[in-house]
């Protein structure tokens, strides 16, 4: 039976306490890492509508916010900012876009050209960056269908008055066909009474 050395008890003792003191170096080491979550990745918006493409972020440093759109219609630079600096918003979107502190923008007014995909990037300032996308579908109110179905119900009603009226105007032709009937057949009898009085 063969004991195993000293030695090697004593080199695995200090390589474990080596690896145990950098892990917990590492672990200690203040992270610079930047997380980013979209609650709501599919938005769906009729024209004119306002919206909420919210995001929420969490960061050591100071991050730098930047949106932008892709669609059929290219590529657009939305707004970029730096938490508490400065916000740099297109031309494009000036009047249209507010900027919140969580990452967020809430978009005015859409029309069908901002249906499209929402790219949110936050930089932090370490070299970390963490990528977001929302998709944004816009539809259209379709005035020719509603029109179509007004127009529809005024038809409709149109010929239920008619009918109605059609049906008391026939209603009453029959009242005055029966009492012309009945006056004639009044008449008549009167006649036959008188004549059988005559006769006799």
């Amino acid at each position: 039976l063969m004991r195993r050395p000293q030695g090697c008890r004593g080199r695995g003792v200090v390589v474990g306490t080596v690896t145990l003191c950098l892990a917990a170096g590492w672990a200690l080491q203040t992270p610079g890492g930047v997380s980013l979550v979209v609650p709501q990745p599919n938005i769906n918006a009729t024209v004119a509508q306002n919206i909420l493409l919210s995001v929420e972020y969490s960061c050591q440093g100071i991050p730098t916010i930047e949106w932008k759109h892709v669609s059929s219609w290219g590529t657009t630079s939305i707004v970029e900012w730096r938490s508490g600096n400065y916000v740099n918003i297109s031309m494009v979107y000036k009047d249209r876009v507010t900027t919140f502190e969580n990452g967020s923008i809430q978009l005015r007014n859409v029309g069908m050209r901002d249906a499209g995909y929402y790219f949110v990037t936050v930089m932090e300032e370490h070299g970390t960056n963490a990528y977001g996308t929302i998709v944004v579908n816009v539809y259209e109110i379709i005035y020719e269908d509603l029109h179509f179905v007004a127009v529809l119900f005024a038809f409709l009603a149109a010929v239920s008055a008619i009918l109605i009226c059609f049906m008391w105007l026939c209603n009453k032709s029959l009242h005055l066909f029966q009492r012309k009937t009945t006056h004639k057949l009044t008449a008549s009898t009167t006649e036959e009474i008188e004549l059988e009085t005559i006769e006799c």
